[in-house]
């Protein structure tokens, strides 16, 4: 039950290793925003850097070009526009050529081709386990959203005496439901690594269709699967035998 986490953390690169200097040197357990920066520089991390990239500010510039759309904003004015924004319904305020079509995929943000969640769990010799996540966060979010990233249980979670999980997907439907730590009790209460992966989403999915998400589950003596809803997901697995990781591709 050792865990360290930071959030909304700039100029920064090294987001997981932060969260480590959290768990090792200190009695918290999550640092945020500009005070999570502070610390990890004062710890020897390299900062403040701009972490921006050619892709990234060419993918910024159309998306404000484009009235700020697709957003995560809802029932505010103007709808279409880039804000400043207050609670209402549809405003127009930019020509609708740049929009239609635009709209509609406020609810497909996620999907295989514009995230980059990596969570990965280890077991050591001695059977310790570890598991940890770092992800850039959802595009387009609202400055200062927080997703599922940070937070114990809902994008990763570990016990020793039974095993870890890690999740990738919609953060803001799946930190809901603290799924990595419902895999993880499950499997405590004797369920394999496949069922209790699948019930994990399927919890989610009976409140929300058609979110997308994706969990592995790895129980103590290294059996694992991986479950998944709304696209066909993968994760890969090696053991000290083995030259190269092998691919396992799981079908919602």
């Amino acid at each position: 039950m050792e865990v360290g986490a930071v959030a909304a953390m700039r100029y920064v690169k090294d987001g997981i290793r932060a969260a480590r200097l959290v768990m090792e040197h200190t009695g918290h357990t999550l640092l945020v925003g500009e005070r999570a920066s502070a610390f990890a520089i004062s710890m020897g991390l390299p900062g403040p850097a701009n972490l921006s990239s050619s892709e990234s500010m060419e993918k910024w510039t159309n998306w404000k070009n484009n009235c700020c759309q697709p957003n995560f904003w809802k029932n505010v004015i103007p709808a279409d526009g880039c804000g400043p924004y207050q609670p209402g319904d549809r405003g127009n305020t930019c020509s609708k050529d740049n929009w239609v079509g635009v709209i509609e995929l406020k609810s497909t943000h996620v999907e295989r081709h514009n995230h980059d969640t990596i969570s990965m769990a280890v077991i050591d010799k001695v059977g310790h386990i570890a598991v940890g996540t770092s992800t850039n966060g959802a595009t387009f979010k609202i400055p200062g959203r927080v997703g599922d990233g940070p937070i114990a249980g809902s994008s990763s979670y570990a016990d020793n005496e039974v095993g870890a999980c890690g999740a990738t997907g919609d953060g803001d439907i799946m930190m809901r439901f603290l799924p990595c730590y419902q895999v993880v009790e499950s499997m405590r209460l004797g369920m394999e690594p496949q069922l209790a992966a699948k019930d994990a989403i399927s919890r989610i999915a009976r409140k929300y269709p058609n979110f997308v998400g994706a969990v592995f589950a790895i129980n103590r003596r290294g059996e694992h699967a991986g479950a998944c809803h709304g696209w066909t997901f993968q994760y890969s697995v090696r053991t000290p035998g083995m030259d190269d990781v092998e691919i396992f591709t799981v079908i919602p």
